[in-house]
């Protein structure tokens, strides 16, 4: 199974759950897998899906490298800095993996935010990126598709953040009666958008895998 799609499957099943629980109102993603034996899960796959987010975008590195060898589209340093921000990115899932929700909410809340704020910013450096490539290496549809989804997941990350800040109090269970009901309500729905936008977002990466061949290379240096 494609890297990818392993995590797109994991993710529906997180959404399967969340609408199962829907009884106490949807869930942040984190909620999901707060409590045993769902944490240990939650913590085994959010960790994997992290090694392979961070495996994609190095390939897809590599791949704008190759497209562009001279740089003379200008896509180097956009490249690098994508790079870069997409794996603080997936570090940012793994603290959110190690460290639990009410265990260690500064930790995990910090965590949530590098993993999100760094993989919207990523999804429109890659943005830009497939533009300068089009049309030889990126078709119109694939670079409009990847805008789209890059500005739904900007504009959901926005009142994400707002609304989890006006949070007073971390918790499981909600009620509709309680003041911050409203604001968690909305930074749920917002947090599973950029989510599922981050899934979305890396199977457009699929056409270009598919023509693309990796090979590691050893070699000795020295006598053994």
């Amino acid at each position: 199974m494609p890297p990818r799609r392993a995590s797109f499957h994991w993710f529906v099943c997180l959404f399967v759950y969340w609408y199962c629980q829907w009884h106490s109102g949807p869930p942040l993603i984190s909620d999901t897998g707060t409590t045993p034996p769902e944490s240990g899960i939650f913590g085994l796959m959010m960790n994997f899906s992290a090694f392979l987010g961070a495996a994609t975008m190095y390939t897809r590195y590599k791949i704008v490298e190759k497209q562009d060898p001279a740089g003379h589209l200008g896509t180097p340093l956009l490249n690098a800095v994508s790079l870069g921000l997409g794996l603080a990115g997936c570090v940012g899932m793994g603290i959110v993996a190690n460290f639990q929700e009410l265990a260690v909410p500064v930790v995990h809340d910090g965590g949530a935010l590098l993993a999100f704020v760094c993989g919207v910013v990523y999804t429109l450096l890659q943005t830009a990126l497939s533009y300068k490539c089009c049309p030889q290496w990126n078709s119109r549809a694939t670079c409009h598709a990847r805008m789209a989804i890059s500005a739904v997941s900007c504009a959901a990350v926005v009142p994400m953040i707002t609304c989890a800040s006006l949070i007073s109090i971390t918790k499981l269970e909600w009620s509709p009666k309680e003041k911050d009901y409203v604001y968690h309500v909305v930074s749920a729905v917002c947090e599973w958008t950029v989510a599922f936008g981050f899934i979305f977002y890396f199977l457009t990466f699929i056409r270009d895998f598919q023509n693309v061949t990796l090979r590691i290379s050893t070699e000795l240096n020295g006598d053994l």
